[in-house]
């Protein structure tokens, strides 16, 4: 228990040695200051990974249709593959592995989108319902795509929040009727997209319903799905399961790449994750070996403060200081210079973070850099740490100083 006494003594030792305490304290708060600055960084690093997989959901593998290079079964390469419903039929019946799965067809030509005199050119897209899934699609107003659209042919549409605004004019699009090169189809939902602003001027066709109205007899220009709670061993596991099942259905070669196309975002996020793991270790080890610099400089002054009071020390231990008193006292100042020092060097990386991530807030790749609560208290900890090693070493010589030699001591 600190005593007013061994405060008033412990600031008028610090006091005495401004130059040297200043510069035991830098030590201290630079090494805590770079190291909440170099984790806050790394967290804006995380922070811009995840908002650029923001669009699309990070589970999922997409699949696309290319050209065979080699030869298989006495058929020639060069061939075109053509993704088909019993493709998605398939996979939906017969592959555990796939949690949400949606297949796209392309509508070709020039499309043109139009409501009353209001007219425009839109990215419609042709899916299946578990596509909101793979594009985190939003639903604000109405509903999405469902089952009995796909099985009906129901003419309904979803629109994004820019059709809205663009094509109703900021009037309420629910039951309205909008024309896709001359068909009408009804609108029963309007969404929002975390993705980039283009995402939000799209618009989604029940699948079979654009297969049937605009000539796509079952043809898929694509196919994707997410593999929920799997590892990557496994997402990779399902993936290859696929291209498997696409070679021999339409009668490719496995190991021919250009195939199809197989692009993983669990392996890609993975990937990404364990760089900035990599990199949250690295400053870890930077951080502390900065810190643990100030710590020897602390422990350093500590053993010189001590040479300095040998005498003092051993009036105490005459007048019947225990040796436990003495280790408490050297462990006291150390403590509060670390805890001090170490506690400026915390505010101000916290207070340049702060100051960092306004102008960053537009970045992509860099993006709202802070320390959370857990790195604060590890970061409050690793000072009390600090300070008891700093002072434990001169604490221990202190306490060894003997009444008589300390007495004589000049």
């Amino acid at each position: 228990m600190l005593s007013l006494d061994t405060w008033q003594e412990i600031l008028d030792t610090l006091r005495k040695n401004k130059l040297r305490t200043f510069l035991t304290g830098f030590s201290v708060a630079w090494g805590i200051f770079m190291l909440i600055l170099l984790l806050g960084s790394g967290e804006g690093l995380r922070h811009g990974v995840e908002y650029q997989f923001r669009d699309d959901a990070v589970n999922s593998v997409w699949i696309s249709s290319g050209q065979t290079t080699v030869p298989h079964k006495g058929l020639r390469p060069g061939r075109q593959v053509q993704f088909r419903n019993g493709d998605y039929d398939e996979f939906r019946r017969d592959i555990a592995g796939i949690e949400h799965l949606t297949g796209r067809f392309w509508i070709r030509g020039t499309l043109t989108v139009s409501y009353g005199r209001e007219s425009g050119s839109f990215d419609v897209r042709c899916v299946h319902p578990d596509h909101q899934h793979l594009e985190r699609t939003l639903i604000v107003r109405g509903r999405y795509l469902n089952e009995p659209d796909i099985v009906e042919h129901r003419k309904v549409a979803v629109v994004g929040v820019n059709v809205q605004r663009d094509l109703f004019k900021g009037k309420d699009p629910l039951g309205e009727h909008l024309e896709i090169n001359g068909i009408a189809f009804k609108v029963v939902g309007v969404f929002e997209d975390e993705g980039p602003d283009g995402e939000r001027s799209k618009i989604y066709l029940p699948v079979s319903t654009a297969q049937r109205a605009f000539n796509g007899a079952d043809r898929l220009g694509q196919m994707m799905f997410t593999t929920g709670q799997a590892t990557l061993a496994e997402s990779e596991q399902t993936a290859e399961e696929v291209r498997q099942r696409l070679a021999l259905r339409h009668s490719f070669a496995p190991e021919d790449k250009r195939a199809i196309f197989v692009r993983n975002n669990n392996e890609a996020f993975a990937r990404v994750l364990g760089l900035i793991r990599g990199i949250r270790s690295f400053v870890w080890v930077i951080g502390i070996g900065t810190v643990l610099a100030g710590v020897v400089g602390v422990s350093n002054i500590m053993l010189i403060a001590v040479r300095e009071r040998t005498k003092e020390i051993g009036v105490r231990k005459a007048l019947g200081a225990t040796p436990g008193s003495i280790v408490g006292m050297v462990l006291q100042e150390s403590v509060f210079l670390t805890g001090v020092s170490g506690y400026v060097g915390l505010v101000l990386g916290v207070f340049v973070l702060e100051l960092a991530a306004k102008p960053l807030e537009g970045q992509e790749m860099f993006r709202h850099p802070e320390v959370d609560l857990g790195i604060a208290v590890s970061a409050t900890l690793l000072l009390v740490v600090a300070g008891t090693l700093a002072g434990f070493v001169p604490a221990r010589r202190a306490a060894a100083i003997r009444p008589v030699e300390a007495l004589r001591d000049e």
